[in-house]
């Protein structure tokens, strides 16, 4: 992907993070309500400060999921980290060059609720918000959870952070296909501030 096309999408990201910010707030009121264990979660505004430059990025992700012998592939990233709107808003570019893909992720801030709503824009179909991931922090580690499909299987979908400072963070995605009460890790993402920032 060009950079004048990862501009383009960082644009039409932006643009799509402030048309849901509104509409945010009420997902976040129905994911708090709906999942009591969300209690317990809380957002600020300056949760994703700590994220703000550049990052390499060890990605381990499974070749494929659900299976009783899984194997794993490791690859490198890069993702840089933007904050908007007094961070309110923010942006994260991950490009993967081995892989040949790139995408933005999304956050917008609920300051009624203290929840975030996280958004996942793949780089070869911007227009595609899908549903957003709900959640917040306690401490240092973050814990965000959504609905998505999987091979067109409906499923629920879990993403710790965990903030390693002064400059380390721990990325996992989990999926899960029986409503939440068992999980499968199929991604971890270790990232390191890039050297001068």
């Amino acid at each position: 992907m060009t950079e004048t096309r990862l501009s383009q999408t960082r644009r039409g990201a932006i643009a799509a993070a402030l048309v849901t910010v509104a509409g945010a707030a009420s997902i976040a009121a129905s994911a708090r309500a709906a999942a009591p264990d969300m209690t317990e979660l809380s957002g600020d505004v300056h949760d994703f400060d700590y994220y703000t430059g550049d990052w390499t990025v060890t990605n381990r992700r499974l070749k494929k999921r659900w299976t009783a012998n899984p194997e794993w592939e490791e690859f490198l990233g890069k993702t840089s980290f933007t904050p908007y709107l007094g961070g309110v808003a923010n942006v994260s570019e991950s490009v993967f060059p081995t892989k040949g893909f790139a995408g933005l992720t999304v956050r917008v801030f609920d300051p009624e609720h203290h929840l975030w709503s996280i958004y996942w824009i793949n780089g070869s179909n911007a227009t595609d918000l899908g549903p957003p991931m709900i959640g917040g922090f306690r401490g240092n580690v973050g814990e965000f959870r959504g609905d998505d499909t999987d091979d067109g299987k409906p499923i629920k979908v879990r993403v710790i952070r965990t903030k390693l400072p002064p400059g380390k963070e721990r990325w996992e995605q989990a999926f899960s296909q029986d409503g939440g009460t068992t999980w499968e890790t199929n991604w971890t993402a270790d990232f390191t501030r890039a050297t001068g920032r």
